[in-house]
């Protein structure tokens, strides 16, 4: 496969990943009215929105940010309001939005049956879907070059609907293992349920990622490729719960999510799901990971962390990598006998932590799994030192895409009267928060942490957003879109790169230059690495 190939494959991904966040977005924001005033409008504010339509701003600010990221709108802060205006792509995009029916009835109705089984309801839904999207929905193609664009960018986010949670259920249950992907295979090879697996490979077929030969299928080098990166899928699908609630986010009880019986599983995301594609993530940022670490555990042991705290754990893969890399490529792992590394994983979530114990037991390395809270860093301290005998800052505080998924708090002070250069679209609970605001809470969570991590720092990888008039020129080279929806419409907040890092000074961390890493090193980074301390 060559360069160009993989570049139009992930082009496609990337693409497939802002259909399954778009469609229910838009879909709602047409049916119930909202595009239709603010075409009528041409330019309006979300507070009128919000007052005409009864909405939940906060929320309903994150929606129309979704489209402004696409190209069909444009969103900006004034003063304390946003505002919205039309651009030249509106109108037509949004003449389109109807074709979105059936996706969003799909999402809707396969909401009733098992994600990992092949029922056949959802599959009647899926075969007409598949059928009028192979048909281009009748469209003709057009002499105007935008209007051409925009058919084209709506005809692929209806594919990302038909693939996306597909390619996660494949994933998640074993289809794309390397020795499997090199074989040819029946459809009754891999699911009892042959009849309806199938047709999904048929649909596959189509698309390309298959070949077929007398009943049997094999991976072209399109499929291949895709099912590689299945679990790039997985975050964004996992939210598919919370878009099917969209409507009453917006328009009805904003704390649907949240309200609910102590104990109860959350019903916004599924979390296996997450985990899982959360951790096929995190392989890509190993690589400069790998450096710092080496660096920090090769230096004088007087000078090295006890061990290592993972807080917010996942599925236990970063803390088993780091283990991997000290033992056999520092110094520390030469004298790990007379200095044993003290592990801990923790994370807020019971069935993060079970999937991690689990983990580590295959892993055969010892290591703590205990809840943690990132907001509550007193917390983890005082039971690390009352049941271990250890403090929290004699770790190495290290965690993946997590600072954004703090429990919000309403910060006590803000820095003067500063505006944000943000673009973010923030929410908690459906009411809106400024830039301002996330920015006052993002720096005390920071000044929590600051006592821990003096000594030996705050090695983390975040993710971030990006403006969405940046995010609408590159369509196809960012997956943006998807992370602002996802993360918006489930109370967390993900701010640019530069902001994460002034904020994190403000708080007396400052970036480690030599080890600051962002992916991609462009306007469009979304994922940056930093080791965070204070200045010696």
């Amino acid at each position: 496969m060559d360069r160009q190939q993989k570049v139009q494959f992930r082009s496609e991904l990337f693409r497939h990943l802002d259909g399954i966040v778009t469609i229910p977005t838009a879909y709602l924001l047409h049916s119930s009215g909202v595009l239709d005033f603010i075409l009528s409008e041409g330019k309006t504010t979300l507070k009128s929105i919000a007052s005409k339509f009864k909405a939940n701003d906060g929320y309903l600010n994150v929606a129309l940010r979704v489209l402004a990221s696409q190209g069909w709108l444009v969103h900006k802060t004034v003063g304390n309001d946003i505002s919205i205006s039309l651009n030249d792509r509106s109108e037509l995009a949004f003449a389109l939005i109807p074709l979105y029916s059936d996706s969003s009835e799909l999402i809707n109705i396969s909401g009733h049956f098992d994600s990992r089984k092949f029922e056949e309801e959802p599959f009647m839904y899926l075969d007409r879907l598949f059928k009028n999207y192979s048909n281009r929905y009748g469209l003709e193609k057009s002499t105007n070059l935008v209007e051409i664009e925009i058919q084209d960018q709506i005809l692929s986010h209806i594919e990302g609907i038909i693939v996306g949670p597909s390619i996660v259920s494949l994933g998640m249950g074993g289809m794309f293992h390397k020795y499997f992907m090199q074989a040819s295979f029946r459809h009754d090879e891999f699911h009892h349920n042959g009849k309806n697996f199938e047709r999904l490979l048929d649909i596959f077929m189509t698309i390309g990622w298959f070949d077929k030969k007398n009943d049997t299928y094999s991976f072209t080098e399109k499929g291949l490729f895709f099912a590689r990166r299945a679990s790039a899928y997985g975050v964004t699908v996992s939210y598919i719960p919370a878009f099917r609630k969209l409507n009453e986010l917006l328009f009805g009880d904003p704390t649907i999510f949240w309200n609910l019986p102590k104990g109860a599983k959350e019903v916004h995301v599924d979390r296996e799901m997450n985990v899982w594609g959360s951790g096929g993530a995190h392989s890509t940022y190993f690589k400069k990971i790998d450096e710092i670490i080496i660096d920090i555990f090769n230096k004088p042991i007087e000078d090295q962390p006890k061990g290592i705290v993972d807080m917010g754990c996942g599925n236990g893969a970063f803390l088993i990598h780091l283990f991997d890399v000290i033992e056999n490529r520092t110094l520390r792992g030469q004298m790990l006998e007379e200095h044993p590394l003290f592990l801990v994983g923790a994370d807020y979530n019971k069935a993060a932590l079970d999937v991690t114990r689990a983990n580590i037991v295959m892993a055969n390395i010892w290591a703590k799994v205990i809840w943690g809270d990132i907001g509550r860093p007193d917390l983890l301290a005082d039971n690390l030192q009352e049941n271990y005998g250890i403090q929290l800052s004699e770790l190495l505080n290290v965690r993946t895409f997590l600072d954004h998924n703090r429990i919000w708090t309403e910060p006590k002070s803000q820095d003067g009267n500063i505006e944000s250069p943000s673009s973010g679209a923030f929410a908690f609970r459906g009411k809106r928060l400024s830039n301002e605001l996330v920015e006052a809470n993002l720096k005390e969570h920071f000044n929590k942490w600051a006592p821990y991590v003096q000594k030996y720092g705050l090695l983390v990888i975040e993710l971030h957003t990006i403006a969405p008039s940046i995010t609408s020129r590159n369509l196809g080279k960012t997956a943006a879109t998807a992370y602002d929806a996802t993360h918006g419409f489930s109370d967390q907040y993900i701010v640019e790169v530069d902001i994460f890092n002034e904020v994190a000074s403000k708080a007396g961390l400052f970036p480690v230059e030599e080890y600051f890493t962002k992916f991609p090193n462009s306007e469009l980074a979304t994922v940056s690495i930093n080791l965070l301390r204070a200045k010696k």
